[in-house]
Protein backbone atom coordinates (compact mmCIF):
# COMPACT_ATOMS: atom_id res chain seq x y z
CA UNK A 1 0.00 0.00 0.00
CA UNK A 2 1.78 3.46 -0.92
CA UNK A 3 -0.08 6.52 0.25
CA UNK A 4 0.60 10.08 -0.10
CA UNK A 5 0.33 13.09 2.65
CA UNK A 6 -1.94 15.66 2.16
CA UNK A 7 -0.71 18.30 4.89
CA UNK A 8 2.12 18.96 6.55
CA UNK A 9 3.11 21.40 9.40
CA UNK A 10 6.86 22.79 9.70
CA UNK A 11 8.39 23.28 12.94
CA UNK A 12 11.58 24.51 15.01
CA UNK A 13 12.17 23.87 18.87
CA UNK A 14 15.05 24.28 21.58
CA UNK A 15 15.15 22.89 25.00
CA UNK A 16 17.76 22.58 27.92
CA UNK A 17 17.64 19.28 30.62
CA UNK A 18 19.87 17.46 32.77
CA UNK A 19 20.55 15.39 29.53
CA UNK A 20 20.83 15.53 26.25
CA UNK A 21 18.11 12.90 25.37
CA UNK A 22 15.57 14.63 27.35
CA UNK A 23 16.69 17.88 26.33
CA UNK A 24 15.67 16.50 23.06
CA UNK A 25 12.38 15.29 24.41
CA UNK A 26 11.82 18.74 25.71
CA UNK A 27 12.55 20.30 22.78
CA UNK A 28 10.25 17.24 20.59
CA UNK A 29 7.63 18.58 23.01
CA UNK A 30 7.95 22.29 22.01
CA UNK A 31 7.64 21.57 18.43
CA UNK A 32 4.53 19.56 18.74
CA UNK A 33 5.80 15.92 18.26
CA UNK A 34 6.69 14.51 21.64
CA UNK A 35 3.84 12.12 21.76
CA UNK A 36 4.11 10.66 18.26
CA UNK A 37 6.76 8.07 16.94
CA UNK A 38 8.76 9.96 14.10
CA UNK A 39 9.25 8.20 10.97
CA UNK A 40 12.34 9.99 9.29
CA UNK A 41 11.91 10.35 5.66
CA UNK A 42 13.99 12.08 2.84
CA UNK A 43 13.23 15.01 1.15
CA UNK A 44 10.46 15.06 -1.01
CA UNK A 45 6.83 16.85 -0.11
CA UNK A 46 4.85 15.97 -2.49
CA UNK A 47 2.22 17.54 -4.77
CA UNK A 48 -1.08 19.44 -3.67
CA UNK A 49 0.36 18.88 0.50
CA UNK A 50 -1.44 22.05 2.35
CA UNK A 51 0.13 23.31 5.41
CA UNK A 52 -1.76 22.88 8.58
CA UNK A 53 -2.34 26.31 9.92
CA UNK A 54 -3.77 25.21 13.25
CA UNK A 55 -0.78 23.72 14.18
CA UNK A 56 -1.00 19.59 14.95
CA UNK A 57 -2.95 17.27 17.37
CA UNK A 58 -1.66 13.96 16.64
CA UNK A 59 -2.87 11.09 18.56
CA UNK A 60 0.06 9.71 21.37
CA UNK A 61 1.79 7.06 19.88
CA UNK A 62 0.89 7.97 16.48
CA UNK A 63 3.71 7.02 13.40
CA UNK A 64 4.48 10.10 11.86
CA UNK A 65 6.68 10.59 8.93
CA UNK A 66 8.90 13.34 9.74
CA UNK A 67 11.66 15.19 7.93
CA UNK A 68 13.83 16.63 10.14
CA UNK A 69 17.88 17.84 11.45
CA UNK A 70 18.90 17.92 14.68
CA UNK A 71 21.30 18.93 17.34
CA UNK A 72 22.71 18.14 21.26
CA UNK A 73 25.25 19.29 23.23
CA UNK A 74 26.55 18.83 26.68
CA UNK A 75 29.27 21.39 25.76
CA UNK A 76 28.74 24.59 28.34
CA UNK A 77 28.40 27.44 26.44
CA UNK A 78 28.17 26.07 22.84
CA UNK A 79 25.81 27.20 20.34
CA UNK A 80 23.93 24.84 18.13
CA UNK A 81 21.10 25.23 15.69
CA UNK A 82 18.84 23.60 13.55
CA UNK A 83 17.04 24.82 10.35
CA UNK A 84 14.67 22.66 7.94
CA UNK A 85 12.94 24.86 4.64
CA UNK A 86 10.84 23.33 2.31
CA UNK A 87 10.93 24.72 -1.25
CA UNK A 88 8.04 24.48 -3.69
CA UNK A 89 7.44 24.77 -7.59
CA UNK A 90 4.65 25.62 -9.88
CA UNK A 91 1.97 22.90 -9.62
CA UNK A 92 4.68 20.05 -8.92
CA UNK A 93 6.15 18.46 -5.40
CA UNK A 94 8.51 20.12 -3.15
CA UNK A 95 11.79 19.43 -1.66
CA UNK A 96 12.49 19.45 1.76
CA UNK A 97 16.23 20.10 3.35
CA UNK A 98 17.51 20.09 6.48
CA UNK A 99 20.83 21.11 8.13
CA UNK A 100 21.66 21.01 12.15
CA UNK A 101 24.79 21.10 13.99
CA UNK A 102 27.14 23.48 16.12
CA UNK A 103 25.90 26.94 14.61
CA UNK A 104 23.77 29.86 14.68
CA UNK A 105 20.37 29.44 13.43
CA UNK A 106 21.86 32.06 10.65
CA UNK A 107 24.25 30.00 9.21
CA UNK A 108 21.52 26.99 9.28
CA UNK A 109 19.31 29.05 7.27
CA UNK A 110 21.47 29.86 4.47
CA UNK A 111 22.92 26.16 4.47
CA UNK A 112 18.86 24.95 3.71
CA UNK A 113 18.49 27.36 1.55
CA UNK A 114 21.86 26.83 -0.58
CA UNK A 115 20.76 23.42 -0.56
CA UNK A 116 17.08 24.09 -1.78
CA UNK A 117 18.07 26.03 -4.57
CA UNK A 118 20.70 23.09 -5.55
CA UNK A 119 18.17 20.33 -5.68
CA UNK A 120 15.85 22.20 -7.51
CA UNK A 121 19.11 23.05 -10.36
CA UNK A 122 19.46 19.51 -9.66
CA UNK A 123 15.65 18.30 -11.19
CA UNK A 124 15.93 20.66 -13.48
CA UNK A 125 12.84 22.85 -11.84
CA UNK A 126 12.17 26.57 -11.11
CA UNK A 127 11.73 27.40 -7.53
CA UNK A 128 8.64 29.71 -7.07
CA UNK A 129 8.90 29.34 -3.14
CA UNK A 130 10.96 28.74 0.00
CA UNK A 131 9.79 28.82 3.76
CA UNK A 132 12.74 28.08 6.26
CA UNK A 133 11.94 27.83 10.11
CA UNK A 134 14.82 27.86 12.77
CA UNK A 135 15.87 27.31 15.87
CA UNK A 136 19.01 28.14 18.26
CA UNK A 137 20.54 27.35 21.73
CA UNK A 138 23.35 28.04 23.79
CA UNK A 139 23.88 25.40 26.08
CA UNK A 140 24.00 25.25 29.55
CA UNK A 141 24.11 21.59 30.75
CA UNK A 142 22.37 19.29 28.01
CA UNK A 143 20.67 21.39 25.07
CA UNK A 144 18.73 20.20 22.25
CA UNK A 145 17.95 21.80 18.84
CA UNK A 146 15.03 20.51 16.00
CA UNK A 147 13.75 21.36 13.20
CA UNK A 148 10.85 19.35 11.03
CA UNK A 149 8.10 18.86 8.56
CA UNK A 150 5.51 16.78 9.61
CA UNK A 151 3.64 14.79 7.21
CA UNK A 152 0.32 13.21 7.22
Amino acid sequence: MITRPERYVIVAAAAEGKHTLTAFDSALLKAGLGNVNLIRLSSILPPGCKEEADGINFPPGAFVPTAYGSASSEQEGETIAAAVGIGLSENTFGVIMEHAGKCSAKTAEEKVKEMIREAFSNRSLELKHMEVKSTEHRVEKAGAVIAAVALW
